[in-house]
């Protein structure tokens, strides 16, 4: 079916831009005349410009009596760029068909709404399950005021994420760290714990040919500011931006020091135990735009994770090598628990090379 294809090309070039377009969503756009593609767009780096005038402008005066394919409802409000509804309106198309009814209190329908009663013709819900996926930081933050947050833990035959205390332990090929690759590239910022952050000193960047320019925000949580400068993330973080989330009871000292490499320092509430408070350090990274965390800590805060009930999407990447002795478990009591009883759904199960990575997705 035409309109299938054609949507299906929508969504491949919103896809494209995932992780570049925050705080506003990855939107593909195409504008079809008798069978033929007159005109795309997708949205920008930054979020603007917004991906149907890009298209529109590509179709020019092919646009009358054409029909528009986009991924997401288009916006109807004011910002820094008209809406949407009023270039399609003038453009002259005659069809909108689009994936997803946009939740955002200020769209809402209305971008649909304001369409028919110029006379368009518009249908929704085509592909809608795929256009939620990729939409999913979007439609997370507009709806519960955070991002979206992709868990991704890798773990031994015999199910441990490491041995030893501070034992760095190789458990996927490079097949499958070159998917984890990509999937930072598609996110806004990478999350990772103070133990991460010390234990394995990693540098959350996207080391993929052709993508190394697309090495997202890296985000550490860490209540008593223990992160050092020797560290890739801080010695980076001129080069690639780094926050470092603490308590408000956090010592000064740290701050100041960690503000001389170029690394900034967000206080957020704590917890009961003194903690950061999960939920409140989310809702500080919605407040700044971000829509997609990818979250590559350890077990524990993978489990703190899924006690408050953050985890939108997890993968489970199982290495063919089994540790052989007592480890670190990589599945903790919570996220075993949101698991096993189905509130994290098996949706997708992909081999790379000699792993195996299952993806869950939050039951609906």
């Amino acid at each position: 079916m035409a309109d299938i294809r054609f949507m299906r090309l929508a969504l491949a070039l919103g896809h494209r831009n995932l992780g570049r377009t925050w705080p506003n969503p990855s939107v593909g756009a195409i504008v079809v005349a008798d069978g033929r593609i007159v005109g795309q767009g997708v949205t920008q780096a930054g979020g603007r410009p917004h991906a149907e005038p890009q298209a529109l402008a590509m179709a020019g005066e092919a646009a009358r009596g054409a029909t528009l394919y986009v991924t997401l409802e288009p916006c109807s409000h004011h910002g820094r760029t008209p809406p949407c509804t009023d270039a399609i309106v003038a453009s002259g198309i005659a069809r909108v068909v689009t994936a997803l009814e946009d939740p955002d209190a200020r769209v809402a329908g209305r971008g649909h709404a304001l369409l028919r009663e110029a006379g368009i013709a518009v249908e929704t819900g085509l592909l809608r399950e795929i256009a939620a996926r990729d939409h999913i930081g979007h439609v997370t933050r507009a709806t519960q005021g955070r991002p979206s947050l992709h868990l991704k833990l890798a773990r031994t035959r015999d199910g441990f994420a490491a041995g030893a205390p501070d034992q760095r332990l190789r458990i996927t090929g490079p097949i499958a760290d070159g998917a984890v690759h990509l999937w930072r590239a598609h996110a806004d910022a990478i999350l990772v714990g103070i133990g991460t952050a010390r234990a394995d000193d990693p540098s959350l960047t996207v080391r993929l040919p052709g993508l190394s320019g697309r090495s997202p925000l890296r985000v550490v949580l860490d209540s008593t500011l223990r992160l050092q400068p020797s560290t890739h993330l801080v010695r980076g973080a001129r080069d690639i931006p780094t926050l470092v989330i603490t308590t408000r009871n956090a010592p000064a000292h740290p701050k100041r020091m960690l503000a001389s490499f170029g690394v900034e320092v967000l206080c957020v509430a704590a917890d009961a135990a003194g903690r950061i408070d999960l939920p409140a350090a989310l809702q500080a990274l919605a407040a700044r735009g971000l829509t997609r965390l990818c979250c590559e800590g350890g077990p524990h805060l993978a489990d703190a994770l899924a006690r408050a009930d953050l985890v939108d999407v997890c993968t489970l990447i199982t290495g063919p090598a089994a540790l052989g002795t007592a480890g670190l478990p990589a599945i903790g009591p919570h996220l075993e628990s949101s698991l096993s009883r189905g509130h994290l759904k098996p949706v997708e199960t992909r081999d790379f090379g000699p792993d195996r990575a299952v993806t869950y997705e939050r039951s609906q």
